[in-house]
């Protein structure tokens, strides 16, 4: 049964957090705030899980989700071949609106769709999110929404496009909480030698430069 909790109350954040814990165990999906949008999310290492995330959202395995982390040295479990510089800017603007591309550990047993020895990590700044990620560990987490649909900026939109198919949903009010219009976080691939922005978004190329200066654009 799918049901929606209103994280702004102690109590029903506190049961929905633990709801959420339970359904990802299941394989489930849940929705959660970010620092962004909010996210579908689902169990990073079950591909059962993942399947399910890709269908609630209308999605196939050539979209493969980006995966969300409670701590920056989870990055190093997850990835291989950090860089200095990548490593950089995950230090400057984690928690925060920056999703990193990376080599994945060969040694993981997960599937998270055609990433062709990739993983995307983003450590997101919300509290609620980190809490859920504290308990359950890394989850494959994308945008709230059908693809090709606006993503969801708060639980109730996303409820609206994605109905059953999440068993719980974790209400915490519009997001990004300064009012401005949603904007997804900016993508880099850190997996060669010269750091490479595939989408903007959240942070902009030149915040990027000031920390890496050798960091180039999607057009470059």
């Amino acid at each position: 049964m799918t049901t929606t909790y209103d994280c702004t109350d102690p109590q029903a954040l506190s049961e929905g957090l633990a709801k959420a814990q339970q359904a990802i165990a299941a394989k489930a999906c849940v929705v959660l705030p970010t620092d962004t949008v909010y996210g579908i999310g689902a169990d990073a290492f079950s591909p059962q899980a993942v399947a399910t995330l890709l269908a609630a959202k209308g999605r196939g395995r050539s979209m493969p989700p980006p995966v969300l982390i409670p701590r920056m040295q989870t990055m190093d479990g997850l990835a291989v071949d950090v860089s200095d510089d990548a490593r950089a800017l995950a230090e400057a603007f984690w928690p925060g609106g920056l999703t990193l591309i990376f080599h994945s550990q060969p040694s993981l047993t997960w599937d998270l769709g055609d990433t062709m020895g990739t993983v995307a990590l983003r450590m997101p700044d919300d509290r609620i999110a980190l809490d859920l990620l504290a308990l359950t560990g890394p989850m494959a987490v994308s945008s709230a929404n059908r693809t090709g649909q606006p993503a969801a900026q708060d639980a109730a939109q996303a409820r609206e496009q994605l109905a059953e198919s999440v068993e719980v949903y974790l209400e915490a009010g519009p997001r990004p909480t300064d009012g401005a219009s949603g904007v997804p976080s900016t993508i880099v691939d850190a997996t060669s030698d010269v750091l490479r922005v595939v989408r903007l978004g959240a942070i902009s190329l030149e915040k990027l430069q000031e920390v890496v200066p050798g960091v180039v654009g999607p057009d470059a």
